[in-house]
């Protein structure tokens, strides 16, 4: 088993470490079985893609890395990325719309990066976010200096609405830099973990890549996604996934990479 045996059970979702389901329907070993959570590739909305030329070249080499499916995730971000849920899903269907008919690009699907700063907060609380496909779950950010100001409570209310708040690239935060255990409340309280693979690579720096190898380590982490903002992204990418085959376990990679992701989307996780 990877990590402790409290890690596994208490921060995981309530899972345990290296056991792939029984019956799984994403147990391919390489190519076409990921699913990622978290992306920029819808066009001309965020930092990610600026083109459908750009978007498809980003889809493109995720799908060679082996992604079936890959949800966008346009960032809500006040005075940053000042997108409302009606611009996000315009932007989407532009792109989709330019996209079609090309081949080699996997399954699409749409949700919004929202940093839970006061103005988003209360768009997603009160229906003006973009949740994961289905409702069940919403992938949020912090500042990377700080955690917000009442995160624990804000998380709380989403659980309160059946929304299941995941927490993306937590290796990234500073204070989770100086003591992971930080994030013990936030995992108790039912929010799960998102990995950036790339950081267990070092592309975001020493830190991240320290913080990301010691929260794997301990079995915080419950899915990983690719996070890519261009097409160049995808070889750090592909070396990250290698590398969380060799840290975890081979069944532990593909749980990140598959399984958990399509808990997360069907409501599927456990308390």
């Amino acid at each position: 088993m990877y990590g402790t045996a409290q890690s596994t059970a208490a921060r995981a979702g309530g899972r345990t470490v290296m056991q792939l389901p029984a019956g799984s329907s994403c147990n391919l070993p390489t190519m076409n079985g990921y699913i990622d959570l978290h992306c920029h590739w819808v066009a001309g909305i965020d930092d990610g893609a600026h083109t459908v030329e750009n978007s498809s070249a980003i889809l493109k080499a995720l799908w060679q890395v082996g992604f079936s499916k890959v949800i966008g995730t346009p960032h809500m971000r006040t005075a940053m990325f000042d997108n409302t849920k009606a611009e996000i899903e315009q932007a989407y269907a532009h792109t989709l719309a330019a996209l079609a008919g090309e081949e080699d690009l996997p399954a699409l699907g749409l949700a919004s990066e929202h940093h839970l700063d006061d103005e988003v907060f209360a768009q997603l609380i009160g229906g003006g976010g973009l949740p994961y496909p289905g409702g069940c779950a919403a992938l949020i950010e912090f500042p990377n200096t700080r955690f917000p100001v009442h995160h624990d409570r804000r998380l709380f209310e989403l659980r309160c609405k059946q929304i299941r708040p995941v927490l993306a690239h937590p290796e990234r935060y500073r204070p989770v830099w100086n003591d992971i255990t930080v994030l013990d409340t936030i995992l108790d309280g039912g929010t799960v973990l998102l990995l950036d693979v790339a950081a267990l690579v070092g592309k975001y720096g020493r830190r991240a890549h320290k913080c990301a190898n010691q929260l794997l380590e301990e079995g915080y982490y419950y899915a990983a996604c690719s996070d890519a903002h261009r097409a160049s992204d995808a070889e750090a990418v592909a070396k990250g996934i290698e590398q969380l085959r060799r840290a975890a376990g081979a069944q532990e990679a593909q749980f990140m990479l598959c399984e958990g992701p399509q808990r997360i989307l069907d409501g599927r996780v456990e308390d």
